[in-house]
């Protein structure tokens, strides 16, 4: 009998649903003792880190156009692969606070329009390079710079100048307040690149700060890593080697870790979490956090120019059926906005976009539109894009929408399709904070502006409103500024925002991690390499 409830536990953890803590309380409180491969793969048990192992981890990320300029990355792999090489000033901790990271203490003067950083002494890079305030800047300007195709060039338009004080200080003249500022500087494009003679010689340079050192890069194959012996974080960065290996296929990134061929693997299949839980060697890791999958319409392209076609998709898509059929419930439906319940300022007074075929088709014939619509997909954008396309297809079917599916190969979908063609399918893993994701994906001035919504009088006001908002003080005041810019976007902007999707993982349960996994990005954070370790 006890047996038996042991393996009801036991499998209740795998499916999600009780936790790691609960389980073992509920062991312990019956009187059963826990074997040693259940211990293994609680993880929480697991508090003393260990070093040594190579750690293999399979990601439905990467391309053949990857580089590693990280002002350019563009996926999940280009991301894991940055953290794993690199450091910023500051850092989403796995608890999901911010915490400094290159610098030790950051702190602002003059209304938040003034940000001192005060650098971390001591901290080298690969090549044995000290880090200075030389380097920071010279980042930071290789990003700003006029003819800068970096994705976070948007972010760092409202700094004004950057100026040292002396080799371990930093200080960011903003054109106006910004309480949000330390977060921008966390983001991924923005790793603290070494200089000489105070300039960038080459951002496709592997030399970091990081944790593991860049032996071999194959964009879109793999790439491998050893242990940086100098690294400045303690309890950080445990494995000997690290080899990140792009599996797009989902079949074939299944199939790798139940064979044991990789330890962990990230956007698990909806359709596989059970299959995969089954599988005694693994264990399941669900997080719950700001990622969303996205239908963007470029507004200056046609027919996404039209507004009442805009509509009319927006009305035309089964959102809860997305949710349940390609999510299989691991989600909630999206309504066209990149904020949701996690984040602050959310306007709940939004009207819903769902389902409706009579106000689609009343939109569609306000359009003057005929023919097919063409949507570009693949499942490199997100697991089951193309089946949530032809869900979409058939949905809009009902309201006499006929739209036309373009299957894309998925090497190269973000270098040729995503922000290139009119309408296709997109994940964003989410921002802290609306200014940052607003920064990141929706303002004129930055390069991932993926539905091109800058121009006509509610894409400026929406700008405006940003602008406004992040300096503004008076949390009511701010509050209006974000509920007005989140109805301007879903009223009038090109982005379908359908699904917020949780981030289901696979691995081995040899593998061990902090009781808090972040949520901030896939793969706690896309900092697998730099936290985890072999029990």
């Amino acid at each position: 009998m006890k047996d038996d409830y042991l393996k009801k536990q036991a499998r209740w953890l795998s499916e999600g649903q009780i936790d790691r803590r609960q389980f073992i309380r509920a062991a312990i409180a019956t009187g059963l003792a826990i074997p040693a491969a259940l211990t293994l793969s609680t993880n929480v048990l697991a508090a003393t880190p260990k070093k040594g192992g190579k750690l293999r981890l399979g990601s439905s990320y990467g391309s053949t156009t990857d580089t590693l300029d990280a002002g350019t990355s563009e996926n999940g792999m280009s991301q894991a692969i940055l953290y794993a090489r690199g450091n910023h000033l500051t850092e989403i901790n796995n608890d999901g606070t911010l915490v400094p990271e290159l610098a030790e203490s950051f702190e602002p003067s003059n209304g938040a329009q003034t940000w001192v950083f005060n650098l971390r002494q001591g901290v080298e890079f690969h090549n044995g390079k000290t880090m200075t305030a030389d380097d920071v800047i010279a980042t930071f300007n290789y990003h700003r710079d006029e003819n800068s195709k970096s994705a976070a060039k948007g972010l760092l338009s409202g700094v004004k100048e950057i100026k040292k004080d002396g080799d371990n200080r930093v200080i960011f003249e903003l054109d106006g307040g910004n309480a949000d500022f330390p977060f921008i500087v966390s983001d991924y494009h923005i790793l603290i690149m070494p200089t000489k003679d105070g300039m960038i010689e080459d951002a496709n340079d592997p030399v970091g700060t990081g944790a593991y050192i860049i032996e071999k890069f194959e964009p879109g194959v793999r790439t491998t890593a050893k242990r940086n012996p100098n690294y400045f974080k303690e309890g950080r960065g445990h494995f000997d080697e690290v080899e990140f290996i792009t599996l797009s296929d989902t079949t074939a990134r299944q199939n790798a870790i139940m064979n044991g061929d990789v330890d962990f693997i990230d956007n698990v299949d909806p359709k596989t979490v059970r299959l995969l839980g089954r599988v005694p060697t693994l264990d399941i890791l669900k997080t719950t956090g700001t990622q969303h999958y996205t239908f963007p319409m470029r507004v200056n392209a046609a027919p996404f120019d039209n507004y009442d076609l805009r509509m009319a998709l927006k009305h035309s898509l089964k959102r809860q059926e997305l949710v349940d059929k390609i999510l299989l419930g691991n989600g909630e439906p999206g309504n066209d906005v990149p904020v949701n319940a996690s984040m602050p300022f959310l306007n709940t007074d939004l009207p819903v976009h769902e389902f409706n075929p009579e106000k689609a088709a009343e939109h569609y014939k306000k359009s003057g539109h005929s023919g097919a619509i063409q949507l570009s997909v693949s499942d490199a954008a997100f697991p089951g894009a193309v089946d949530a396309a032809q869900l979409i297809a058939a949905s809009a079917k009902e309201a006499g929408i006929e739209i036309e599916i373009v299957r894309e190969p998925s090497d190269g979908y973000w270098s040729n399709v995503w922000n290139k063609k009119p309408w296709c399918a997109c994940y964003w893993g989410g921002r802290p904070t609306q200014d940052w994701m607003y920064s990141a994906a929706y303002t004129s001035d930055t390069e991932w502006n993926d539905t091109a919504w800058k121009d006509g009088e509610s894409a400026k006001k929406f700008n405006d409103l940003v602008v406004m908002a992040r300096s503004e003080t008076d949390e009511a005041k701010r509050k209006d500024q974000y509920w007005e810019a989140q109805r301007l976007l879903q009223d009038d902007g090109g982005a379908i925002v359908a699904m917020w999707a949780s981030f289901i993982h696979a691995h081995a349960k040899t593998l061990a991690h902090d009781e808090q996994v972040a949520a901030n990005w896939q793969s706690d954070g896309n900092k697998v390499a730099e936290r985890w370790w072999f029990a």
